[in-house]
This record gives structure tokens, sequence and C-alpha cells, in this order.
């Protein structure tokens, strides 16, 4: 399966990612944009995969940057699928320097969406974004994604402690 855009395509993540995904989730630009900043292994991956990706609790996706013969550059994902509400949380990652602000998380965040909505049968999207990542903000509101509600000093898994804001995207 493979979804394609005009900059980047999409297909289904598979253990094979696994040194990408760790190296993507090591860099430190990407890590302080999760809630789950600890030191990224393989283990912890493998162990996603097996209780959540096999289980379809997760759907997990790999963008890729076609001008590059498809370099592996990022990954999208819904997680806590919920098939009774149709429901899901969404989150992305660039985790390659060089393809920060080329359009390709505006770009998956379409197409990601529409899979969802097509492929999945989700109805109802949700994600949580720190209020200081801007660019995502901007990105998200472009694939039509609406902040719902304030979530005041998110504890981070460091210490840390910053505001998030909680948007969804209706899909039907």
């Amino acid at each position: 399966m493979t979804i394609v855009g005009k900059k980047i395509s999409l297909r289904l993540m598979t253990k094979d990612d696994t040194d990408l995904i760790v190296k993507w989730r090591n860099n430190p630009r990407v890590r302080r944009n999760f809630v789950y900043r600890e030191k990224f292994t393989n283990e912890i991956h493998e162990n996603w995969i097996k209780t959540k990706v096999e289980t379809g609790e997760v759907v997990q996706l790999i963008i890729c940057e076609m001008e590059k013969n498809n370099r592996p550059v990022g990954s999208v994902y819904f997680r806590d699928i919920d098939n009774v509400a149709h429901s899901a949380e969404y989150g992305i990652f660039i985790g390659e320097d060089d393809c920060i602000g080329k359009g390709y998380g505006n770009e998956t965040a379409i197409l990601a969406t529409d899979y969802a909505r097509d492929t999945l049968g989700l109805k109802k999207l949700i994600l949580r974004v720190f209020t200081y990542n801007e660019a995502a903000i901007k990105s998200y509101k472009n694939a039509g994604f609406v902040k719902i509600s304030d979530l005041p000093m998110v504890e981070c898994s460091d210490g840390e402690k910053s505001d998030m804001i909680l948007m969804e995207l209706d899909t039907v």
C-alpha cells in the first residue's frame, strides 16, 4: 500500500524501519515535541510494534521524499484507534533535519487524514501539540484541525512542563 502525493508518498511502516524510527525519535528537535522524551531504543520501538501496531491499536506510516528515490524522512501514525467510536489520535514527525520547511508535514497531514477517513473508517481525529510548535499548529489547521481546548502545563517525561492544545478533526 502506497499513497502518492506531489512531494511525498506514504507507506506502511515495517520492522525494517526500526533503526530509522529510533534515530529520528532521538533527534533533539523531534524529542522536544513529544511528551515522552526518554532515550528511544530498538527495544522500545519493537515493543510498540508488538503491542500496538500488530494489535491494530496503531497504524503507522513512513513519509518518503519522492524527489530522492522515496527516501524515508519521517513518520505519521494513528494511535489508540477506537473502532467503535471510529476515532484515533494523530501524530507526525519529520525526522530528517534537511526536510524541515519543505511542506512535507502539510502534505502528509492532508494525505494521512484522507487515508484515516477513507481506508481506516475513522470519523474523528484528535491531536495534542505544544503551543510553542507554531509550524505544526499551522500545518494542522491547514488540514482542517481546530483547537478544542487548552492543556496547561503538561508534564513531560523529563520533568519539563509546557502548555499544549488539543485539536480535533471531524473527517465526515
